[in-house]
């Protein structure tokens, strides 16, 4: 079966798209051997990243099990997760110094 994203760890609240995905699909999503559908509400282009399940403001981002960033809004189930919507953790000198 062919499948248009994967999640890597049950964790991860972002699935990467394998490729370009558009509004209205219903992307498959593996994690593993399972298969799970995510309708997809925005252009999300290939190597990307997508909400699964839905992202507050403030929430972690976790890919691959592991915390990447953080949401700066809130991503609905389906939206794209990049730049717009999420900050980096690492390499931040302002968070480590409490600033």
């Amino acid at each position: 079966m062919a499948i248009d994203a994967i999640i890597l760890n049950k964790s991860d609240n972002v699935a990467t798209a394998v490729q370009a995905l558009k509004p209205g699909q219903k992307a498959k999503v593996r994690l593993g051997r399972e298969i799970q559908e995510t309708t997809i509400t925005e252009d999300i282009p290939y190597g990307h990243k997508f909400a699964v399940r839905s992202i507050i403001a403030g929430e972690n981002i976790i890919k691959y099990g592991e915390i990447i960033g953080r949401a700066t809004l809130a991503i609905p189930i389906g939206c794209h997760a990049h730049v717009q919507n999420i900050e980096s953790l690492r390499g931040r000198g302002d968070l480590q110094k409490g600033v």
